[in-house]
């Protein structure tokens, strides 16, 4: 038996809505910032691409005051 075939009917994942898609490039990398919502919420995916590589964080929106709120401090120590 196939492992992906124990995982279930891929028909049946659940749908996600698009609410913001904004992608940005500094330098050499790629940033696009993905709000995104489903039947678990809402939440952030930021994924940075570069020389064909991607990493992805995903941020429930619940803590993205908290995540501002870091990113603020850090361009204020560097203004």
């Amino acid at each position: 038996m196939l492992k992906w075939a124990l995982r279930g009917d891929k028909s049946a994942r659940k749908k996600t809505d698009v609410l913001v898609n904004e992608t940005i490039k500094i330098e050499r990398k790629f940033f696009t910032f993905e709000m995104k919502e489903n039947d678990k919420g809402r939440f952030l995916r930021i994924t940075e691409e570069v020389g064909g590589r991607r990493d992805t964080i995903i941020i429930p929106a619940t803590g993205l005051k908290e995540v501002r709120d870091i990113i603020d401090s850090a361009i204020s120590s560097i203004s």
